[in-house]
């Protein structure tokens, strides 16, 4: 693993912790020699995350859309601002060059981009690990919807181990590292009925 991309926040929350959460994730990448692919901002938890890397002498590769470098406030001191048509080329750039995903508290941005990999792992178009850094309790309400997804079902008790979740950057890391894809194939059941 060479490179984590992580969805995170273009505000800092309402609480000091995911802040803290950042810069400590960032410090983390930097320790274990991991690039950050993020969504080249300036502001939020993106920004945040991207000048720990930074300060701690890490890499930074931000990806960001033409519209939204202005608004954004696109970080323009990384180690590489690739700049893209639109959100689509965003987020394919991200995944091309990431190992890993890991989303950090956000809104219904980071929502979409995680869920998109988290999607694209269980239809089998990446191998790559999926977590939620799950500061603060931030992803419980989340992961209990999934649950009840499951339960309802709508979706198979193998998925939801494809996502890794943990509280604190070096736990998260491991896991990451550790991370074994499902054999389970998502459509065999549906084929053999048939």
């Amino acid at each position: 693993m060479k490179a984590v991309c992580v969805y995170c926040g273009s505000a800092t929350g309402a609480r000091p912790v995911y802040a803290e959460a950042a810069k400590a994730f960032g410090r983390a990448l930097v320790a274990n020699d991991l690039s950050l692919v993020y969504g080249g901002g300036r502001v939020g938890l993106m920004g945040l995350i991207a000048d720990e890397v930074l300060a701690t002498g890490g890499r930074a590769i931000g990806v960001i859309p033409e519209l939204l470098l202005a608004k954004e406030v696109g970080h323009t001191d990384l180690t590489e601002l690739i700049v893209v048509p639109d959100v689509h080329e965003r987020k394919k750039k991200m995944a091309d060059l990431a190992d890993a995903f890991v989303a950090m508290p956000g809104g219904v941005g980071t929502f979409e981009e995680f869920f998109e990999v988290y999607t694209w792992a269980q239809l089998g178009y990446h191998q790559k690990p999926v977590g939620l850094l799950d500061v603060n309790g931030y992803y419980d309400p989340l992961m209990a919807m999934l649950r009840h997804t499951v339960e309802e079902g709508f979706m198979r008790a193998p998925y939801l181990d494809i996502i890794q979740v943990a509280a604190e950057p070096a736990e998260m890391l491991a896991k990451l590292a550790a991370y074994t894809p499902p054999a389970h194939d998502k459509w065999a059941e549906k084929r053999d009925a048939v």
